[in-house]
């Protein structure tokens, strides 16, 4: 996925009321930046850090700038949950995630139930539907271990439930985990932090919800999913 225009550097001042961050840019100028990612963010934050924005000029908003990337240490993290959808929805079309290949159609934001799944593939080559929901994950445990969720997530457990009922009415259910953290080798629950989460997770694998993990590579200028990597339930 490439970035609609050249993103900003700057350095993180602070992230405040969720959905807000300080960055000064490379000129001095300090701007308030649209933060997307509605969770804790805990070890994505650290003052001082450099981070990207994008900019929308001329566009009617009240925030024209987003912030997307951040770089702590050797480790670079995709933050913006709004477009981890748009690069998975990418990466299916283009045939890089072979365990989704085979459709002729992808439909975003599809109904079902009282939610709306991420996304809905169909016809081509393969014999039923498939339902896909995306889950950004950027919590860090060490070692290569990334895990979600990183705050409480009912919304999220609620997204587990009904993708059993879609798999118990015979149509493929995936739950796709855009590891948005470069230096990730697995994903896990994190149930230290939500352990409803993480129950609900491992009922809905013995279910027969499929479980994905793609790990991303990232620049300036744009994120791309380029590997497999475990989905681990301990």
């Amino acid at each position: 996925m490439r970035f609609d225009g050249p993103l900003h550097k700057g350095r993180l001042l602070r992230r405040y009321k969720r959905f807000l961050a300080d960055v000064e840019l490379a000129d001095g100028s300090v701007v308030k930046a649209h933060c997307a990612n509605p969770g804790s963010m805990k070890t994505c934050l650290r003052d001082g850090a450099r981070v990207w924005l994008s900019a929308a000029p001329g566009k009617n908003r009240k925030l024209p700038w987003t912030w997307e990337l951040i770089y702590i240490g050797k480790s670079k993290i995709f933050v913006n949950p709004v477009r981890a959808n748009r690069l998975v929805a990418e990466a299916i079309e283009s045939g890089a995630i072979a365990e989704l290949a085979g459709y002729d159609g992808l439909r975003r934001e599809v109904p079902w139930g009282k939610s709306r799944i991420d996304m809905l593939l169909e016809g081509g080559r393969r014999p039923c539907r498939c339902y896909v929901e995306v889950k950004n994950v950027t919590l860090a445990l060490g070692g290569g271990r990334s895990a979600f969720p990183d705050s409480v997530t009912e919304r999220g457990r609620k997204h587990l439930e009904e993708l059993v009922r879609i798999r118990r009415r015979g149509h493929r259910a995936v739950l796709f985990f855009c590891a948005s953290r470069d230096d990730t080798r697995q994903v896990e629950p994190a149930d230290e932090i939500d352990p409803a989460y993480g129950t609900a997770l491992r009922r809905a694998a013995k279910a027969g919800v499929e479980l994905l993990a793609y790990r991303v590579r990232i620049t300036a200028r744009r994120v791309d999913l380029v590997e497999r990597v475990p989905v681990v339930l301990p």
